[in-house]
């Protein structure tokens, strides 16, 4: 690989150690590889340390600037080149663990099957990755987003619901309106869900200083297992629930009360030119949820 790319994917990952694990070299190599740029340049482009390796003020222009000639460059390539089987090379994706094999994987085999030259690395994490340091070409993320940098392209809504087993509401009883959540367990997914009010449509709210639990776990799966086991009342995404709604497994609690829906995003850096793959990768996110 020339000397140029590989610039590009120290600065974006921020470190040579970082940029070899994804470009499967040594750290060595790179090293020498910008060190033989920056001679040819004569202007030395990176601060080097051993935290993080940033760009000079000369550096970050010179980036800049090959950035725009690499994405002008794919850019003219995928202009003349039509159709999905011209998709290539690698997509990085990071998503939430259980939506993103809910959702994500079914997108990825369908590109997939119509362009088998394609490979992609799928990064499935409840923590949200940074798309510089870990070089993802897109990032799906569920919620209201941070202000960022990046580009944040809306995909749909997550719909959430209260659900309780059968066995749960006949030994605890069935709460009638928010007041009687109280007097319930709840089983959690994440010790920030405990921290949070539960946010009805109408915009109110329940407040999570009256959310009792005895159980918290960072699986789909997992929590479906004890909702169905009768351990209490989780407030969760739909899609988890949807078969066992329809089968009676499980029940909707305050359906007359809905709950706000969550806005599912797709977030990339942001950049003169959205590859092809990228954007085929989000309109079909775009048209799984829709």
């Amino acid at each position: 690989m020339d000397s140029e790319r590989i610039f590009l994917h120290v600065v974006e990952a921020g470190s040579f150690k970082k940029a070899a694990e994804h470009l499967g070299m040594e750290p060595s190599s790179v090293s020498r590889k910008i060190a033989a740029l920056e001679h040819r340049l004569k202007v030395k482009l990176l601060r080097r340390s051993t935290a993080c390796t940033s760009p000079t003020e000369l550096g970050q222009c010179y980036y800049e600037g090959l950035r725009r000639i690499v994405d002008e460059k794919v850019a003219l390539e995928e202009t003349i080149s039509v159709g999905l089987d011209q998709l290539n090379g690698r997509l990085r994706i990071a998503a939430p663990v259980d939506f993103g094999t809910q959702f994500v994987v079914p997108v990825v085999r369908q590109m997939q099957n119509q362009a088998p030259e394609l490979r992609v690395e799928l990064i499935l994490t409840s923590e949200f990755e940074n798309l510089l340091e870990r070089n993802l070409d897109v990032a799906v993320r569920i919620g209201e987003l941070p202000d960022s940098n990046l580009i944040a392209k809306r995909l749909g809504q997550v719909g959430r619901v209260l659900v309780a087993s059968p066995s749960y509401l006949k030994n605890h009883g069935t709460p009638q309106t928010k007041g009687e959540l109280a007097s319930h367990n709840f089983i959690l997914y994440s010790p920030a869900q405990e921290r949070s009010d539960i946010v009805f449509a109408d915009g109110s709210r329940y407040p999570s200083a009256k959310i009792t639990s005895n159980i918290t776990v960072n699986s789909v799966s997992a929590v479906r297992y004890l909702v169905l086991d009768g351990v209490g009342i989780h407030l969760g995404p739909r899609w988890a629930f949807e078969e066992e709604l329809r089968s009676g497994h499980v029940i909707e609690l305050l359906g007359d009360k809905p709950l706000k829906s969550f806005p599912a995003h797709a977030v990339y850096l942001a950049r003169s030119y959205l590859p092809l793959k990228t954007k085929m990768f989000i309109k079909l996110m775009s048209d799984r949820l829709g």
